[in-house]
């Protein structure tokens, strides 16, 4: 207990150093057009927040970035469960696998925008950044069960419902968690970036891009600072769900993330 306590201590004296570095910094430009402080941030956020349009905004982008990556984590771990079962499956998906890692996610936007429109365009860019991270870790879990315990199964003949919940399953999550705590940074980071490309209407992405235009720079810290709150919730919430999975209570894992 004392040492959460400690390690969140440490934790709010680090995020302390780095906002009176960000106040220093904005008193020393001292441009309201390259750098406002944290709180001249702070003020532009709460402006926001009373208008409706604000909420709009917050949940449309929420609801198709969680769309694109929750989409991706299923496909990933199904097509990561069936590439572990048969080599031809593997051996077929890992030039996509490769293909989806390696172009840039520029190249990505561009053809969703001619492919399907600005309106579905974050769910599809956060599907193919978070899809490859899904699938290598959840053939890496897979590979990692322990093999005597996969023969002593064989032996004592387990139900295939019980060798996943007992054998399978607790070697995977420390995979699927490891992997989500980068995909679920990548997915509002893409997501966002593919809005302020394409400018869907009633998005944060389009809120920032206007936020650009007429260079207010306090709305785009604001708005940025909205991306990190709600990307922060629901990692937490994700791994929050993934710790409950764990045989055993793995939740110890997820109070350090």
């Amino acid at each position: 207990m004392k040492g959460n306590r400690g390690k969140f201590g440490r934790r709010l004296l680090a995020i302390g150093f780095w906002i009176l570095v960000w106040q220093l910094g904005a008193l020393y430009v001292d441009n309201h057009i390259i750098l406002v402080g944290p709180w001249d941030t702070v003020l532009a956020l709460g402006r926001l927040i009373p208008d409706g349009d604000f909420w709009r905004s917050v949940a449309y982008s929420f609801g198709k970035i969680s769309l694109g990556f929750l989409s991706a984590f299923g496909a990933g771990v199904v097509l990561g469960g069936r590439g572990y079962r048969l080599a031809v499956v593997r051996d077929l998906l890992e030039p996509i696998m490769v293909l989806l890692k390696s172009i840039p996610v520029a190249s990505f936007v561009i053809l969703a925008l001619i492919w399907a429109g600005s309106g579905n365009l974050s769910v599809l860019i956060a599907f193919i950044v978070v899809l490859p991270m899904i699938y290598v870790n959840t053939l890496a879990g897979l590979k990692s069960t322990d093999g005597k315990l996969l023969e002593m199964a064989r032996v004592f003949r387990m139900p295939l419902a019980r060798k996943v919940r007992y054998i399978f399953v607790p070697a995977l999550l420390p995979y699927l968690k490891s992997g989500c705590r980068i995909a679920l940074g990548m997915s509002w980071k893409s997501g966002v970036a593919a809005e302020v490309i394409g400018v869907p209407d009633h998005s944060v992405g389009e809120k920032l891009y206007m936020a650009k235009i007429y260079l207010n720079t306090g709305d785009v810290l604001a708005w940025t600072l909205v991306i990190i709150l709600v990307s922060a919730l629901f990692e937490r919430a994700v791994l929050g769900i993934l710790d409950r999975i764990t045989p055993g209570g793995g939740g110890h894992e997820s109070g350090d993330s």
